[in-house]
């Protein structure tokens, strides 16, 4: 039999039987549906992540609370803003340095409340060391209102959009928590991450949050230095500087490279590990295809000896079956692949998610491989069947 009657024969046995043949593809669908959802959104959170962090540039340094797996100094942070003061005198000529004090608050303008927002804490060289950081109204605070404690704030266009519409912002006064501050400038977009919104927030320097919050320590330190050439130096200093008054063991030292890196290694390792939990329910769906194959083998055991005693030969059977098997497999992992990448679009519209050529083949080779693993079995046992029996089963 040439390939083409194998075809017909098969889908005729298909659409002979669609509610079984649509419970049976349904398993490979939802596995396959798993596949590509679960591992667009771990490619989607890396290549968010990834983009971030190069945004940043490559003379970008992280001073973090904690050593190297050091969790429990994590948990009693020691860098304190004074370190981070220290640390730009050190710095004055090779980099800029801002801390990075986070609250989150409830702002408050005329009868208007919000109590999602964040207020971060930081120092007039936010700007410059954050360089993605754009102004699209007034300025960002100075030195010396940094340094008189003035309360001015800089606010983020959700900020902007939902207290104030269409007026004009610049010399507004808002509530933030129970203290009033002075809006000077207006930030540009900034976007949303996992659903939180980083434009809901305002920056105020790091001396009013510490006044108004009783911080003793800072999130972390983000440093930059004057160009990539100094980081080297740059990194030495940092450590001259906190050695003085830390131990290794209570801060950590990470350039937008080497975060990069590790970041990556993170998350494709969550990708795969993700991908792994979906093919789970693969694997459940391709034991329905070997069961409802074998159902089918034992239903068309008469059929299978009328064929081979008109000359069908063993190659046949087995071939028709498997057919069978890999249609229902392919058919359902075309299905699912269909479905996943909608629904990654949609996922990619309110969080992140990033559908790759090589979790689609992946999934498709994965439906095609059970198809031909599963119905192996029951094809096999269909081509042993021996026309005498065949014919005389009940």
């Amino acid at each position: 039999m040439n390939i083409e009657e194998l075809l017909t024969l098969s889908l005729k046995a298909i659409w002979g039987n669609k509610l079984r043949s649509f419970l049976t593809t349904l398993g490979i669908t939802i596995g396959v549906f798993a596949i590509i959802v679960l591992v667009s959104i771990g490619s989607g959170l890396q290549s968010y992540i990834t983009n971030e962090i190069s945004s940043l540039g490559s003379n970008v340094i992280f001073v973090m609370p904690g050593g190297a797996g050091g969790l429990g100094s994590i948990l009693s942070n020691k860098l304190t803003l004074q370190d981070s003061k220290n640390l730009e005198r050190k710095l004055i000529s090779t980099g800029k340095v801002t801390p990075e004090i986070r609250e989150l608050e409830t702002i408050k303008y005329k009868n208007i409340k919000d109590k999602g927002a964040f207020v971060l804490g930081v120092s007039s060289q936010y700007p410059e060391v954050v360089q993605t950081v754009k102004l699209t109204e007034g300025h960002f605070f100075n030195a010396g209102q940094e340094s008189s404690g003035a309360n001015v704030t800089v606010v983020g266009q959700t900020v902007k959009n939902k207290f104030f519409n269409n007026e004009s912002v610049i010399g507004k006064r808002i509530f933030l928590g129970n203290k009033l501050y002075t809006v000077i400038g207006v930030l540009g977009k900034i976007g949303s991450f996992a659903g939180v919104d980083a434009d809901n927030s305002a920056f105020i320097s790091a001396e009013s949050a510490s006044t108004q919050y009783g911080a003793t320590s800072v999130g972390r330190i983000d440093i930059a230095a004057n160009s990539p050439e100094l980081l080297p130096l740059v990194i030495r200093q940092i450590n001259e500087t906190l050695s003085k008054r830390l131990t290794t063991d209570d801060y950590s030292i990470e350039t937008a490279d080497s975060l990069l890196t590790t970041i990556s290694s993170v998350t494709t390792a969550l990708s795969l590990a993700l991908g792994g939990i979906a093919a789970i329910s693969l694997l459940v769906g391709g034991i329905g295809v070997a069961n409802i194959m074998l159902v089918s083998v034992t239903e068309r055991t008469r059929e299978i000896g009328l064929r081979k005693a008109l000359g069908a030969k063993r190659n046949d059977i087995l071939k028709q079956f498997l057919i069978e098997s890999v249609m229902l497999s392919v058919t359902g992992g075309v299905v699912g692949i269909t479905l996943g990448m909608l629904v990654s679009i949609v996922i990619a519209i309110l969080l992140v998610s990033t559908v790759t050529l090589w979790s689609v083949i992946l999934a498709f080779g994965f439906s095609v491989a059970v198809g031909i693993i599963f119905g192996m079995a029951p094809a096999i046992r269909a081509s042993k069947l021996s026309p005498i029996d065949a014919l005389r089963y009940e």
